[in-house]
């Protein structure tokens, strides 16, 4: 997953695959998923971004790591 902000047109575009869209959906105003000709999201368009979310919450992520799962794979 790949996440895009372009604060010139305060849009994030979200990547959820390598795959080429074919077809696009308009599920509210200003947020679009794009899809394949198989029904497959392959990425998510939200204009007026800035408006609709937190946008540093966006652009940064957090691992929470399983410590059980670690220490048996040392």
């Amino acid at each position: 997953m790949r996440v895009h902000y372009d604060n010139e047109v305060d849009a994030i575009y979200i990547t959820l695959g390598n795959q080429k869209p074919d077809g696009v959906v308009e599920i509210d105003e200003g947020v679009n998923v794009d899809t394949t000709s198989e029904n497959r999201i392959v990425g998510i368009e939200i204009l007026n971004a800035s408006k609709r979310m937190d946008i540093k919450t966006i652009l940064s992520y957090e691992l929470d790591l399983d410590k059980e799962l670690i220490q048996k794979a040392v």
